[in-house]
């Protein structure tokens, strides 16, 4: 049962976790290397080996890191409060969208008519913005339309709307709070719910389904925080989660033709846009294993590789902005050139992780200056997604 919160219990900002800084940066490369598509480096990354990727991890420990931060302002400021200061937060997220949203959408365009990259725009899903800008404007500011590398941002922005009132649930009921998310996905699993896409476009993260991951990283975080004992860590959990790993391996194989294929049951349970139940076990089992296993602050995180990806942890949303522009032409190159493929792969991905790291790096630079100015978020979550040290 969920411990009540109570004003009169003082509360601390827990040390930073020097796990989730390296992780997500690291999670920031992968997934810039996915997006690059088609690159020999997509092998040295977890989503080769297994059902889910770090899509399924960043919305998992957002939903962690602002449960935990809604909580803090909660019993120090009050609920009206805290709601206020995560409006904040969902209000930058959204404007961040929009601007990333805008220029990627001209820069599409303008590939298309200079560089030139026939079929550029029709094939990204910016049909639509250039033949009704009158509509496709009104629906892209709803997160209605939704053309390629576009669909990410919306689904923690949505997740975000929803924390509140389920933190708020959460103190009144305790854990039966999480009947509520758990009843969500399941409808959408059996009944097919999924939001109205506009535009022509798919839709690769089904809210319904995903808000599951970030409201169970929002109960983590706040058992966290209230000090709450930890989750209970049997033999029998280990076990299951690296069988679900080595499922997740196997269908992987069968996916690149390396085993027998899976069946088409086995690929719906793992599907993406509405997070297959297959796909969110090993998500959780994924997480459950580095969480369990991986110390908190290890020997091995302070070398420069581990400080290095820790920086663009930090700052993970604005390296994730870049991230999306330069992935777009190196995928745009790979496969406009593909008789020079083999060395733009070999140069452009790790030139493009440098950026990122140097552009992280720049960021970094730049916090003692802005100390106390309000600004955009280090992650995907939004600014100050996580308690400080």
């Amino acid at each position: 049962m969920a411990r009540p919160v109570s004003s009169a219990r003082p509360l601390v900002r827990p040390p930073r976790d020097v796990r989730l800084d390296v992780l997500r940066g690291w999670m920031q490369v992968s997934i810039f290397i996915s997006h690059a598509q088609a690159s020999v480096f997509f092998f040295g990354i977890n989503a080769a080996w297994g059902i889910s990727d770090s899509s399924e991890q960043f919305v998992l420990l957002s939903g962690l890191a602002l449960g935990s931060v809604f909580t803090l302002k909660r019993v120090r400021d009050g609920f009206a409060a805290a709601s206020s200061d995560l409006a904040g937060r969902i209000w930058r997220l959204y404007l961040t969208h929009l601007v990333v949203f805008a220029l990627f959408g001209a820069m599409v365009i303008w590939a298309e008519r200079f560089v030139p990259l026939p079929g550029a725009v029709e094939y990204g899903g910016w049909k639509w913005l250039m033949t009704e800008p009158w509509f496709a404007v009104p629906a892209a500011l709803a997160l209605l339309y939704q053309p390629s590398f576009m669909d990410i941002l919306p689904i923690f922005i949505v997740c975000m709307i929803g924390l509140a009132p389920f933190l708020w649930l959460l103190e009144r009921v305790g854990d039966r709070a999480l009947l509520v998310p758990f009843g969500l996905y399941l409808a959408t699993q059996v009944f097919g719910l999924q939001p109205l896409v506009l535009g022509g476009t798919g839709l690769t993260f089904d809210p319904f389904a995903w808000q599951v991951l970030f409201m169970l990283g929002a109960w983590v975080g706040r058992r966290a925080l209230l000090g709450e004992p930890p989750l209970p860590r049997y033999p029998a959990v280990f076990v299951a989660a690296a069988l679900l790993l080595a499922v997740g391996l196997w269908v992987r194989l069968g996916l690149q033709g390396v085993v027998a294929p899976p069946s088409a049951l086995v690929e719906a349970l793992s599907d993406k846009s509405r997070l297959g139940p297959l796909r969110l076990l090993h998500a959780l089992a994924l997480a459950w294993l580095v969480a369990a296993l991986v110390p908190r602050d290890a020997p091995w995180m302070h070398g420069l590789v581990p400080r290095l990806l820790g920086v663009i942890g930090r700052h993970s949303l604005q390296v994730f902005c870049v991230g999306l522009f330069l992935s777009w032409w190196v995928a745009a190159a790979l496969h406009e050139l593909p008789a020079q493929a083999w060395w733009i792969d070999l140069l452009a991905i790790p030139a493009g992780v440098v950026v990122l790291t140097a552009f992280a790096v720049w960021r970094e630079s730049q916090r003692p200056l802005k100390a106390g100015a309000r600004g955009a978020s280090c992650s995907p979550a939004g600014r100050g997604a996580e308690p400080r040290s």
